[in-house]
């Protein structure tokens, strides 16, 4: 059996050195080589995204929570499903959430915004939002971009609730245990 594995070998060793000893001609010359294979060092250049009514539209999501966001120039009134957000956000905290993205990028009374959200609680609404009206702060002024994306706003917060097993109270909590 090594008498068979033998011969193949050398056929081997011989077929590399043949391929190792490719003629001149047939490798290209350096002035051959294309321009577009050299990496470009330019900075992509974004166009901002505006429609008809001169709005940028963009969606945000945080947990079950889907925001359907618009923005344009205006006094900085904000509408969340038909309502005012210091109504729809009654606390506090949720009201700074939806600001956050105009605070960290200067832009604070600059922009109408009218949302529609869906699904999931009041938390993960103001989450949504706030995600929402950043994508579209970015498609409306590329130049804003590094600054959220800095922030961590234009990145979608990925964690849901986990579902309920089956044998289980919830989803990791087991019954209580009872010995007798």
């Amino acid at each position: 059996m090594a008498e068979e594995i033998k011969p193949t070998l050398e056929n081997l060793k011989e077929a590399m050195a043949s391929a190792a000893e490719v003629p001149a001609a047939a490798a290209p010359a350096a002035d051959d080589v294309a321009v577009a294979d050299t990496p470009s060092t330019e900075a992509i250049v974004r166009e901002p995204k505006i429609d008809e009514l001169g709005r940028s539209y963009a969606t945000g999501k945080r947990k079950d929570a889907v925001a359907r966001v618009w923005i344009k120039p205006g006094p900085g009134k904000i509408v969340v499903n038909g309502r005012e957000v210091n109504t729809y956000f009654a606390r506090p905290v949720l009201q700074m959430l939806v600001q956050q993205p105009f605070d960290v990028a200067d832009r604070g009374g600059q922009y109408d915004v009218y949302c529609t959200v869906k699904g999931g609680g009041l938390s993960g609404q103001a989450g949504a939002v706030k995600h929402g009206i950043s994508k579209a702060l970015t498609l409306y002024e590329p130049a804003l971009r590094g600054v959220l994306k800095k922030e961590g706003f234009l990145t979608r917060d990925s964690r849901v609730v986990e579902r309920k097993k089956y044998g289980k109270r919830k989803a990791r909590r087991s019954f209580q245990f009872s010995k007798r």
